[in-house]
C-alpha cells in the first residue's frame, strides 16, 4: 500500500515527470498536494496502471486533491538545457503554478537541482511507494499522452497516439523514412544511423 507522503506534519507536494525517454515531444511533469484521507484502490505509478486505470484516478486526483498543476518543458528547450534539466525545471514549474505554496517538496528519482527556494527530498522509485508521487504521475502521463496523441493528428507517421513519442521500432523507422518532424529532440537524434543506438 502507498504512503500518503513522506512528511505528514506539512504541505508536501509529490513531483514526477513524463517522457524523459522519448525521442520528440515536450517532457511533462506534475506536482499534487493530497489530503490526509486520500484514498484510491487503482492509484500505483502510472506506468504500472492500464490507460483506463490512469484516467479514473486522473479525474479522482483532480477533484479531491488539494492542489495540483501539470507544466510542460517543450522540445527546443529540452535540446538548449539537456532533458535531465529539462524535467526539473518541469517539476519546478509545476510547483511554482499549485494554489498554495507546498512546504516541502518529495521528488521520483534520485537528484535534483533546485531553483525554488522550497526543502525537498529525494526517493528514487519513489512512484511505486508513496501517494502524492504516484499522483503526480498519473497527472503527467496523462497529460503527455494526450498531448502527443493531438500531435498525431498533424504528424500521422509517428504513430504517436500509439507510442507518445518514445523509441520504439515503428517511431524509429518513420524517422528513417520521413526525417525528423519539428517535434523531435534533435540533441536526441541527429542523422539516421544513430538510430541504431536506442
Amino acid at each position: 500500500m502507498l504512503k500518503l507522503s513522506y512528511k505528514d506534519d506539512c504541505l508536501e507536494a509529490g513531483c514526477d515527470e513524463a517522457g524523459r525517454g522519448c525521442l520528440a515531444g515536450p517532457v511533462f511533469a506534475a506536482a499534487v498536494i493530497l489530503p490526509p484521507d486520500f484514498y484510491h484502490p487503482l492509484l500505483n505509478d502510472s506506468k504500472q496502471m492500464s490507460a483506463r486505470s490512469r484516467l479514473e484516478v486522473r479525474d479522482y486526483i483532480k477533484e479531491h486533491a488539494l492542489s495540483w498543476a501539470i507544466a510542460e518543458v517543450s522540445a527546443e528547450e529540452i535540446d538548449h538545457i539537456n532533458i535531465l534539466k529539462a524535467s526539473f525545471e518541469a517539476m519546478q514549474r509545476a510547483v511554482e503554478r499549485l494554489s498554495v505554496r507546498p512546504d516541502h517538496l518529495l521528488i521520483d528519482g534520485n537528484r535534483f537541482y533546485p531553483r525554488l527556494d522550497i526543502p525537498f527530498r529525494c526517493e528514487i522509485k519513489g512512484d511505486a511507494r508513496f501517494a502524492n508521487i504516484a499522483a503526480a504521475s498519473v497527472l503527467a502521463k496523462t497529460a503527455r499522452d494526450e498531448y502527443m496523441a493531438h500531435l498525431a493528428e498533424e504528424f500521422p507517421h509517428y504513430g504517436w497516439e500509439r507510442n507518445a513519442g518514445y523509441p520504439t521500432k515503428q517511431h524509429r523507422e518513420a524517422i528513417a523514412r520521413y526525417g525528423l518532424s519539428p517535434h523531435h529532440r534533435l540533441s536526441f537524434i541527429h542523422d539516421k544511423d544513430q538510430l541504431t543506438l536506442f
